[in-house]
């Protein structure tokens, strides 16, 4: 199936909760599967950190991304679970996936044209939070007539979307599917976060996010990236990928050489990564992430009063019990909120030895409960 990226822009300049505006917001979307008259059968899918719009099919050229639409690109990033007889089956469902607000992959970001005088924002960009990210693709919703989402799902920082979605605007979702995600920010994800942050701000090419008209951080985002994706993949498997391949030297480094393959695997993967991402783009999520709290956005001050609101949704959430982005203590914390308040909660520890992206690479494993849930009533 190849798929082409929507666009939607916002009627009106869009004021960012952490101060600035942006001028003219346009969104990036897919959508898959058939709208009911009703309009009652809509899923809105938040992607993972560096994911995209395209969640299914084969999609070769995005307008506005051509700097970052590398063939790694092109298949959708969840395209064993979207589609006939798939956990999100389009025979049943209209399934949604939006660029978040500040994307690198056609949505409004950093790299983006500024309209007051066509340069890139960079450093001009506002902060970013979550629950911009939602009212943005909230708005979207309003353009297509979808009052009420069927249910919203997301995994990752996709699931800190999801609760996001769920917790803002309750009235208007009814299931929430969030997979290997928490319901706060962990120590750990705050250092590890800060870590890639600080990545990117000391590569000299950063120049304070105005970096456009030059060489862009590569190092700094490639050193991000590296970071992160030791928590992505499990220790055992990034063994075992990483066992065929050769050690290749570095070019541009002049004192360390590459003496093992897992090494080599690591930064081949952060070569890839720099050729698909901005560094602006990813600095915004990353301060998203660290910023995410929901007892603040709803200005209250337990989780269980942000979840009382939730009481007519049910839950079916996701562990991965070799997880160590999100470990599944997290997801058991937020299946205790949720049944302190009365929500219809149910968890599920997805065994692998995949480690986090194991809802990426095996749909077997969750494709059960997923359309168990979003097919019947429990």
């Amino acid at each position: 199936m190849n798929t082409e990226a929507q666009f939607y822009t916002l009627p009106e300049p869009f004021p960012c909760r952490a101060g600035g505006v942006i001028p003219e917001v346009t969104l990036a979307y897919e959508t898959y599967g058939e709208l009911s008259e009703a309009k009652d059968n809509a899923i809105l899918v938040f992607h993972a950190l560096s994911g995209s719009q395209h969640a299914a099919g084969t999609c070769s050229s995005v307008a506005g991304a051509e700097a970052y639409w590398t063939e790694e690109c092109h298949p959708g990033w969840w395209e064993s679970f979207i589609g006939p007889g798939r956990a999100l089956n389009t025979e049943k469902f209209f399934v949604i996936c939006v660029n978040y607000l500040g994307g690198c992959y056609g949505s409004t970001g950093p790299h983006s044209p500024h309209p007051d005088d066509g340069k890139p924002y960079g450093s001009r960009f506002p902060f970013v939070k979550t629950e911009d990210v939602v009212r943005s693709q909230a708005a979207l919703l309003d353009h297509m007539g979808i009052e009420k989402l069927h249910a919203v799902t997301g995994p990752s920082v996709g699931g800190l979307l999801c609760l996001t979605f769920a917790t803002l605007f309750p009235e208007r979702v009814d299931i929430v599917l969030p997979l290997g995600t928490g319901s706060k920010l962990s120590s750990l994800q705050r250092l590890q976060n800060f870590e890639q942050i600080t990545a990117i701000e000391s590569d000299f090419h950063f120049n304070g996010g105005d970096y456009y008209d030059g060489p862009a951080p590569q190092s700094g985002l490639m050193l991000a990236r590296m970071i992160a994706h030791k928590t992505y993949v499990s220790l055992e498997t990034m063994e075992n990928r990483a066992r065929g391949e050769l050690v290749q030297p570095r070019e541009g480094y002049s004192f360390y050489r590459l003496g093992h393959q897992i090494e080599s695997y690591m930064f081949h993967h952060g070569q890839k990564f720099i050729k698909r991402f901005d560094a602006n783009t990813y600095l915004r999520i990353m301060a998203m992430w660290q910023r995410f709290n929901l007892k603040k956005m709803i200005g209250v001050d337990t989780l269980q009063e942000v979840f009382s609101r939730c009481t007519h949704q049910r839950y079916m959430i996701f562990s991965i019990d070799t997880d160590v982005c999100f470990y599944p203590e997290e997801q058991a914390e937020l299946e205790r909120l949720l049944k302190e308040v009365g929500v219809r909660c149910l968890r599920i520890t997805v065994h692998s030895e995949k480690g986090h992206d194991s809802f990426l690479l095996e749909p077997d494993l969750f494709t059960p409960h997923i359309r168990y849930t979003l097919e019947n009533d429990w």
